[in-house]
């Protein structure tokens, strides 16, 4: 594997070369990439995903459980698979709650969420700042950051145009609960999943 440049200080480059997903699709059919590379698109650039330890991997596969055991046939789970949300970004949320089933994602991935949960251990201001206004900017209506190392959930809602934030757009409610707190969905708010129960 190649060492990345050696450089004092990273140059401006103001003709740099952005990525559309449709490129980035076709990279990563092509091969060109590893599975284990782990990437994603954001904002026009390859970005490594964070590595998945053995908390994560047990909070995404709670996580989950629990989603698919309170949703109706008329949703579904998607597992670190991609979401299509604009001609730069792909995103590989941990989960992500999906109107409609499997099969109707056949030719494209789905441009949208009812949810995206995101696990972080060493991405929190990633998963904070710049995913957050991704989400945000695609209009998806709750956003999750269960937070491994403070064993808290960040809960964020009411995306809306902000323009500090990396795109544009951010989350007007946040809620930080703790592992004895327990939380409502949007998409089903009769539901009430105790935060211990994503917790590894």
């Amino acid at each position: 594997m190649l060492n990345a440049p050696k450089l004092r200080r990273r140059p401006h480059l103001p003709l740099k070369r952005w990525i559309t997903r449709a490129e980035f699709e076709a990279l990563m059919e092509s091969g060109v990439f590893a599975p284990e590379d782990r990437l994603e698109l954001i904002a026009g650039e390859l970005v490594r995903r964070e590595p998945v330890g053995t908390l994560h991997a047990v909070a995404v596969a709670l996580a989950n459980e629990l989603l698919m055991r309170l949703l109706p046939e008329t949703m579904h789970v998607r597992v670190q698979l991609p979401l299509a949300l604009g001609d730069y970004d792909e995103p590989f949320p941990d989960i992500a709650i999906v109107s409609g089933r499997q099969r109707d994602y056949l030719d494209e991935h789905p441009t949208t969420a009812l949810l995206v949960v995101e696990i972080a251990e060493t991405s929190l201001r990633t998963d904070r700042e710049t995913k957050g206004s991704l989400y945000a900017h695609a209009g998806i209506p709750e956003y999750w950051i269960l937070n491994l190392k403070q064993r808290t959930l960040e809960v964020y809602r009411e995306p809306a145009p902000d323009p500090k934030a990396v795109y544009g757009a951010a989350y007007q409610q946040r809620r930080t609960l703790k592992a004895s707190d327990s939380i409502q969905p949007l998409f089903l708010p009769d539901a009430s999943i105790a935060v211990a129960s994503l917790m590894p």
